[in-house]
């Protein structure tokens, strides 16, 4: 179908395009658009006869022939519907080992109210993650990453980058929490030892599989099991299930089941809160695997907020049926059956049921019931065996689920090169662009801690990882809420920004109400990779919402300081940098930016003379700007010479270049564009700055150089001030002004030597000149700034930098002779000299208030 059509206004003026918009997307080119520049050429072109019809010209516009072709029929890679790909694989994970062999031991610890507390508290922070997870995913077009890729995309790489790492080795210790839940029945060498010989060998079978692409069909057997327990709750119970403790619906049994009871030291609600919630985290399954989808926009939020409803549906009926059956202990021993009606001596609920557990009670050696027998879903259920098919198949399910997630967020991780070494693991194969690398990486993972062999430590464990990992998408969902970006529109508006930063929080508080020493490993985890992407800063620009919030704050900020007054005590140089193309003046850059970097304002202004169209005035301010960016200042470029700034944002200080262009140490060599290297950019080690402080200018003469000091490549610089204000000091040792005459000379009018020549005349002919009488006037104050030149020299030959008072030029000095006053001043000198000057109001103060 033809799509790319002209507009109504021009024949290669196309009509929107759909794929120019996804060119944000990594490793993906958007057809061109013809340019405005090409536009008005082809117009022009038109009115000249010229034939543009073609849209294939250097319009800008792609030929079709240059295009991506579709993939052929057959050719491309697998794609899922919100069912298959997201609901299903979702509930598969959901329903892991905890189910079927911890849900009936958390009901007997924590009874059936707290249970349902548990389960519905879980199912809140789910619930309000699935909504922020939509939100994201439907607010633009979510690639391979999942989890990742959403946080990555809307907080930068600084906090994707962490949680990215975080999340795949969490999903590779949930992959290692569902195999160790296998159990035979069948003692091999023993209990320990056992679960690590069958988990190691499970989780090879999975990762033979997921190389394999072999799909593991378990829902069935999973809805099989729960219905095959379903009906044996209501199946008369034999003698031998009774022994088991296991007596049918009993409205004794539910109501004793229903407070809680904690055996063991360490056994309470949150410990209870913390075993149960990695039966909760399969929820980021279908995201995890978004870039096998076929709509994840739609196929996200209807597959996962459905599969939490239906899973949460589950776990509330079995809690509830399996602690209204079964009472918390029994010891399986068939003739432990009451005789007669006495309950004389009798210790327990099962006494009233006819059956004395006493012994075991008493002896805590009770094998049987709830608290004591994990398998009791079995035992309860129409046909023990279809439990164990059960166990198997969501252990399965689950493990193969994180197994085929894990390696996904990883390589996508890798492709975006924020972590060194690990490149390796980005490279897919086959028409499904499978991260094998990656598979074996996550396999190894499993393996190590699969060796544990301990479902609650594992699952404690896991809790937190993917708590942070839920506290970030939240708050990913939040902040992206409130920066008001305009490119934050989701199509899914059933989210709240408020319930968002409820899951953020909450999340953190039951990291430490879990396990608070696991909580802090994390986020020390976390902080350690933040601080490596942080400083090394990836060059990476994903629009995120940090960019949006900066730019929020900024502008709020600004506003604010417009109503504040201002104080000596906060004054900051801003400078207004008469620069030119700053690349052309990086001395007169580097030595603003050395003293402005970090704490105040600088503009370089460069005023243009010769006509540019706008794409070449664009291209000028690009490549200053890319200068300046490779010199890491700190600046506003502004393109026009009185730049003004924003609010209280703006210059207070002008600077200006005098004569040379360059200090300079030489050339690197380093890209196509040459970076000058002036002494600004060295350390400066122990010299001094000499401060030839002449005039009382209200301090900023003693101001830039303290800020000078404040820097890492001046702060072992001393600081020497001269007060040179005795003015018969200044007239001793006056030196011949034959130098300071001769530099003059040809500035000069020299109109008391010419005869019958008219001084107004002369005057109007050269009206920048200096004549005779004004050279005398001020010839005493010339003899002093060549006396000052001297004290200079002779103080400072060799200091690090020289910063001394601007003379004030009188209104009826003329401009030629002040010119020769600053070059008098700075004459003869070796190292960098600044002539510097307030404006008479203090910029600083030694008092407090």
């Amino acid at each position: 179908m033809e799509l790319r059509r002209p507009s109504f206004y021009s024949t290669i003026d196309l009509v929107p395009q759909l794929e120019h918009y996804v060119s944000t997307l990594p490793r993906q080119q958007a057809r061109s658009r013809p340019s405005l520049e090409a536009l008005r050429r082809a117009f022009e072109e038109v009115e000249a006869g010229v034939d543009s019809t073609n849209p294939t010209s250097d319009s800008g516009v792609s030929n079709s022939e240059n295009e991506e072709s579709p993939d052929p029929p057959g050719k491309g890679p697998v794609r899922f519907g919100w069912v298959t790909g997201v609901m299903v694989r979702c509930m598969l994970n959901i329903w892991g080992v905890i189910l079927f062999l911890r849900l009936s031991w958390i009901t007997s610890q924590a009874g059936i109210l707290l249970t349902w507390v548990i389960i519905l508290m879980s199912v809140t922070v789910t619930s309000v993650t699935a909504l922020s997870v939509s939100a994201i995913a439907t607010n633009g077009r979510v690639i391979s990453g999942g989890a990742y890729f959403m946080i990555s995309r809307s907080l930068g790489p600084e906090i994707g980058g962490p949680i990215g790492v975080v999340f795949s080795f969490a999903n590779a210790l949930a992959c290692a929490l569902n195999t160790v839940g296998f159990e035979f029945g069948v003692i091999m060498v023993d209990s320990i030892n056992d679960v690590r010989i069958v988990g190691v060998i499970t989780v090879t079978v999975l990762l033979l599989i997921s190389l394999a692409g072999m799909e593991w069909e378990s829902k069935v057997i999973i809805i099989v099991s729960f219905s095959n327990y379903l009906v044996g709750t209501f199946l008369p119970p034999t003698p031998e299930k009774k022994a088991q403790g296991i007596f049918g619906y009993r409205s004794e049994i539910f109501l004793a089941n229903l407070k809680p009871d904690w055996r063991g030291a360490e056994s309470n609600f949150f410990q209870m809160f913390a075993i149960f919630f990695p039966s909760a985290i399969g929820i980021l399954s279908g995201a995890n695997i978004s870039g096998d989808l076929k709509d994840p926009a739609s196929a996200i939020p209807k597959g996962t907020l459905t599969a939490i409803f239906c899973t949460a549906v589950s776990y509330l009926v079995i809690s509830a049926t399996v602690a209204s059956c079964v009472v918390r202990d029994a010891s399986g021993n068939i003739s432990d059956v009451l005789t007669g009606n006495s309950t004389d001596g009798c210790v327990g609920l099962a006494c009233n049921l006819g059956w004395n557990f006493t012994e075991c009670i008493q002896s805590q050696s009770c094998g049987y019931g709830l608290a004591n027998n994990l398998k009791v879903l079995g035992q309860v259920s129409g046909f023990y065996y279809l439990i164990t098919a059960g166990v198997f198949a969501a252990s399965l399910s689950s493990a193969l689920g994180f197994l085929v997630s894990a390696p996904k967020v990883f390589q996508c991780l890798c492709r975006d090169k924020i972590y060194p070494y690990i490149g390796f693991f980005a490279k897919g194969y086959g028409k499904n662009d499978e991260p094998l690398r990656a598979y074996l990486l996550c396999y190894i993972i499993a393996v190590a801690f699969i060796l544990i062999a301990e479902l609650n430590t594992i699952a404690a464990l896991i809790s937190n990882f993917f708590l942070c990992s839920y506290s970030l998408i939240n708050f990913s969902c939040f902040h992206a809420s409130i920066t008001n970006s305009p490119g934050w529109r989701p199509s899914f508006h059933y989210y709240s920004k408020w319930t968002a930063l409820f899951g953020a929080v909450i999340s953190v508080v039951l990291m430490f109400l879990f396990t608070w020493w696991a909580a802090l490993t994390t986020f020390c985890i976390i902080f350690f990779l933040f601080g490596y992407v942080n400083y090394n800063k990836p060059k990476v620009n994903w629009g995120s919402s940090v960019q949006a919030g900066t730019y929020n704050m900024a502008l709020s900020y600004s506003v604010s300081l417009s109503g504040v007054e201002d104080h000596v005590k906060n004054f900051r140089p801003q400078c207004l940098v008469l620069t030119g193309p700053p690349n052309q003046r990086p001395a007169l850059v580097d030595f603003v930016g050395s003293f402005t970097k970090h704490i105040s304002l600088m503009i370089c202004g460069d005023i243009i003379t010769v006509s540019h169209s706008v794409y070449n005035f664009l291209y000028i301010i690009s490549s200053s700007y890319l200068w300046l960016m490779i010199n890491s200042l700190f600046f506003y470029l502004s393109s026009f010479f009185k730049a003004s700034g924003l609010g209280k944002l703006k210059p207070n200080t002008l600077v200006l270049g005098f004569k040379f262009c360059y200090i300079t140490d030489g050339v690197s060599d380093k890209g196509d564009n040459d970076q000058i290297n002036t002494v600004f950019q060295n350390d400066q080690g122990k010299k001094t700055i000499d401060v030839y402080w002449i005039a009382d200018d209200g301090g900023l003469t003693l101001l830039v150089p303290y800020l000078l000091t404040r820097r890492k490549r001046w702060h072992s610089c001393k600081v020497r001030v001269f007060i040179v204000g005795d003015e018969q000091n200044m007239e001793e040792g006056r030196d011949d002004l034959s130098r300071f005459v001769d530099s003059v000379a040809p500035f000069r009018l020299y109109d008391e030597q010419q005869e019958g020549v008219s001084v107004q005349g002369v005057r109007q002919s050269a009206p920048w000149k200096i004549s005779d009488k004004e050279f005398e006037a001020f010839k005493l104050k010339s003899e002093r700034k060549v006396r000052l030149n001297e004290i200079i020299r002779r103080n400072s030959q060799h200091t690090a930098l020289v910063l001394v008072s601007l003379p004030v030029p009188h209104s009826d000095c003329p401009s030629a002779l002040y010119m020769a006053w600053l070059d008098a001043l700075t004459c003869g000198l070796h190292c960098p000299a600044v002539l510097i000057r307030g404006n008479q109001q203090n910029v600083l103060t030694f008092y407090c208030q």
